[in-house]
């Protein structure tokens, strides 16, 4: 019997896989417990419809965050901090001030959990952090610190 599964099953497949199983495992197992359907032309259509849409979506996803990285990449941030001797910062700029200067200043909201500080910005001048706006998109900023 061909089945559709609705989950994935570690012995069979992912999510949204057709395959051929035995009769008595489709209908005892899989399909009581909810995790695949009889994969008759109608769920078939159902299936490949709503694939379809799932690629329209990560497709809409992509494009809106290629549009934020455009933005993102033509601005630039400056961050007043207390500096000590040799232009040397008292602590270091985390990703957490970055987030909120961004929301404060271009009304953006970013999670400071995407953004991606590669070495501790411990100087006054200009840095570079990485934004991770998608899996496969990321964008870089440039943040200036400057003396207080």
């Amino acid at each position: 019997m061909k089945v559709i599964l609705k989950e994935d099953v570690k012995a069979l497949g992912k999510k949204g896989k057709i395959c051929e199983v035995s009769d008595g495992y489709a209908r005892n197992f899989l399909i009581p417990r909810g995790l695949a359907l009889q994969a008759t032309e109608g769920n078939v259509q159902d299936l490949a419809h709503k694939q379809k849409q799932e690629d329209l979506r990560k497709q809409k996803e992509k494009q809106s965050a290629e549009d934020s990285k455009n933005k993102i990449e033509d601005m630039k941030i400056v961050l007043h901090v207390k500096v000590g001797d040799n232009g040397r910062l008292f602590g270091s700029v985390t990703n957490k001030e970055i987030a909120e200067t961004l929301e404060k200043v271009y009304k953006i909201k970013i999670d400071k959990r995407k953004i991606e500080v590669k070495d501790p910005i411990k100087n006054i001048g200009e840095h570079t952090v990485s934004i991770k706006l998608h899996p496969e998109v990321s964008a870089d900023l440039k943040v200036t610190i400057e003396a207080e």
